[in-house]
């Protein structure tokens, strides 16, 4: 089994990145694979899968000892995810085989970075709830967390993407009185099982590549870790603009977008979204808090949050 050095790196930067920010790897992973080592996509979708399976039990584990998890919608977004990541994985294998399939993964998985840059841009205009708990007695509302999970189960068993980036943001507006520890928390809970039944697939197909498998986990495994340990002592305002620019620049080029057209879009895209926190601010009347951080417009709410109690624990911060 030949190990890549330059593809560990790679799992080095991404999963730094991961912890930092609580971003689903997919996004990051599948395309670099695709895009910068040449992989096959159904080889990076896959291979991506497994890596996952070994980063997303650390975070979930840490929310469900501090009891941050809604066990409740995480439940029935099992019931309808798990079964259709299963079903992903064998939709995907009926489009085709050889280079057809290549292709049709790579438009897959294009449309699944701009949904996932849509649901990033959206989750930063996300108001916060106004109350110091975490909003974990919210009802269950069944049959759209049902459609939820069978939706997000499909795109993660065809793509990987779309467990820590598309789901946590459909879960924000379905339940806006969680505060976004307990959906950090419930998502990454819920992507164990859910990224587990997609890499079984991978798997009983035959898809997954050991070398390309091993690479990424000998620099991903520690890039987790060393990201949580300096999300937990500072943040990085400017990380999830550049990060979401860099989705948009992945979309396109899986979709065959000219270079020059990338290029100029993701500038001006992450420039965009750099300034727009502080527009929105000045605009809205609010003034700047030093310790805000940087990934959520605070949107004026009825009674102005204060003190420790309004903000998020390291833990959260760390896997948003």
């Amino acid at each position: 089994m030949h190990i890549d050095l330059a593809m560990s790196l790679a799992g080095l930067i991404v999963g730094v990145v991961v912890g930092l920010t609580g971003m689903g790897g997919g996004a990051l992973m599948t395309p670099v694979l695709v895009l910068l080592f040449n992989t096959a996509p159904s080889a990076a979708v896959s291979s991506d899968l497994v890596t996952s399976l070994f980063m997303k039990p650390v975070g979930g584990a840490i929310h469900w000892r501090r009891a941050t998890v809604h066990k409740g919608i995480v439940k029935w977004l099992l019931i309808g995810a798990v079964p259709a990541a299963f079903a992903g994985v064998f939709v995907l294998n009926s489009l085709g085989d050889g280079k057809v399939l290549q292709d049709r993964i790579k438009l897959g998985l294009g449309a699944a970075l701009l949904l996932a840059f849509i649901a990033m841009v959206t989750r930063t205009f996300r108001r916060r709830p106004s109350e110091a708990a975490d909003g974990l007695d919210t009802p269950v509302r069944i049959v759209p967390t049902l459609i939820i999970g069978v939706l997000g189960g499909l795109v993660v068993g065809m793509t990987s993407v779309g467990s820590g980036s598309m789901i946590i943001v459909a879960l924000m507006w379905l339940y806006p009185r969680l505060s976004n520890r307990s959906l950090v928390g419930t998502d990454l809970v819920q992507a164990v099982p859910l990224v587990g039944a997609a890499a079984l697939g991978h798997v009983l197909f035959g898809d997954v590549q050991l070398s390309v498998t091993a690479s990424l986990l000998i620099g991903s495994l520690p890039g987790v870790f060393i990201g949580a340990q300096i999300s937990s002592r500072t943040t990085a305002p400017w990380l999830r603009p550049v990060l979401a620019a860099v989705l948009l620049a992945s979309a396109m080029k899986l979709l065959a977008a000219p270079s020059v057209v990338t290029g100029i879009v993701a500038v001006a895209v992450a420039i965009v979204l750099l300034t727009l926190p502080a527009v929105v601010r000045r605009v809205r009347g609010e003034h700047v808090r030093p310790q805000a951080t940087g990934d959520t417009i605070t949107l004026p709410t009825s009674v102005p949050a204060s003190g420790t109690q309004a903000r998020e624990t390291a833990s959260g911060a760390n896997l948003r």
